[in-house]
């Protein structure tokens, strides 16, 4: 089979798509025939990698493993002798973060509890966008206590048009909230076609100085510290940032247990992802057919572009999300 591989770190350059032997499903594995899948902000970040501490994780010289994609849709091509939750030809879809990645690729195969099912009337395409991006918007959405965003809430998406964002705007409008979404000049038209009430413009207007006061705050990329979002959190409320510099991060991780302590607000950067948990699964399903959620997909690029698609999501031009189609 196909798949797209890389034995150094860089840019989207090093990666390659070459033939490597199609895995044979052993114990509770599933085989799936790769019908779509999507490229990701964690993809991008770990090709780098972004941040150099997590070479501890991956690999200090060199990557340890060689596949790449996170979230892939497909239908099953064969189960190992213990699995019992899928059939040849049921449709699937995956987060492959936590079970060695491998997405850009002919076929996938991990246990079948790496998998769920894909509603009849769900395009694999759609299905593709959601286990990893639309995962963390839902629980960036829900703090660590289990505080949700709720109707009438003033809510602030930071980076509202880029992979978490969009998923993020859509559920909280759905929640019944009053959504803000922070973006570029060139994206402005794209967070308001997503359901936002009001956009702010990053390159004109620091939000953290704009005088409004929000009930929660989802940073998807922080580029300012918890201190000064502080200023625009009404007490009471809720700060979760998903990433950023290393900085920030720690900042997210350190300062801002210290500042909820301080002050009764709830501000942190978000340990508690759970990739594809399955309850929040459900609920972005139920999402998607009630037509509160819908995906939106800029451009698919074939497996052998994988290189091209990995570029174009990272130029930040891309209105959706970007698919690979093997």
């Amino acid at each position: 089979m196909r798949a797209a591989v890389r034995d150094r770190y860089g840019p989207p350059e090093v990666v390659r798509v070459e033939e490597i032997d199609t895995p044979t499903p052993v114990g509770d594995q599933v085989l799936v025939r790769v019908r779509a899948a999507s490229v990701n902000r964690a993809d991008l970040d770990g090709l780098y990698p972004r941040w150099q501490f997590t070479r501890l994780f991956t690999g200090v010289r060199a990557p340890r493993v060689h596949r790449l994609g996170l979230d892939a849709a497909g239908v099953v091509e064969a189960v190992g002798p213990e699995a019992t939750r899928f059939a040849p030809a049921d449709r699937v879809f995956t987060d492959l973060s936590v079970f060695g990645q491998g997405a850009f690729a002919e076929y996938v195969c991990a246990p079948e509890r790496a998998f769920a099912a894909v509603p009849d009337e769900m395009s694999l395409e759609d299905a593709t966008t959601l286990p990893h991006s639309a995962v963390l918007a839902i629980q960036g959405l829900r703090f660590r206590d289990g505080r949700t965003v709720g109707a009438g809430d003033r809510v602030l998406i930071v980076g509202a048009s880029g992979n978490v964002g969009p998923f993020a705007v859509q559920i909280a409008k759905g929640r019944g909230a009053v959504v803000t979404g922070v973006t570029s000049t060139a994206k402005l038209d794209v967070v308001r076609s997503l359901g936002a009430d009001q956009v702010i413009d990053y390159t004109t207007t620091d939000w953290t100085q704009s005088g409004e006061r929000y009930d929660w705050i989802l940073d998807v990329e922080a580029r300012h510290s918890v201190l000064r979002a502080r200023r625009v959190l009404k007490p009471g409320g809720v700060y979760v940032s998903l990433g950023g510099p290393t900085s920030l991060i720690f900042d997210g991780m350190l300062v801002g247990p210290l500042v909820s302590k301080a002050t009764g607000r709830g501000m942190s950067l978000m340990t508690w992802w759970k990739p594809f948990r399955a309850d929040d699964v459900d609920a972005l399903k139920a999402l998607v057919a009630a037509g509160t959620l819908v995906p939106r997909i800029d451009r698919s690029f074939p497996l052998n572009e994988v290189v091209d698609a990995l570029r174009y999501a990272d130029s930040g031009q891309a209105r959706g999300k970007v698919l690979v189609i093997p």
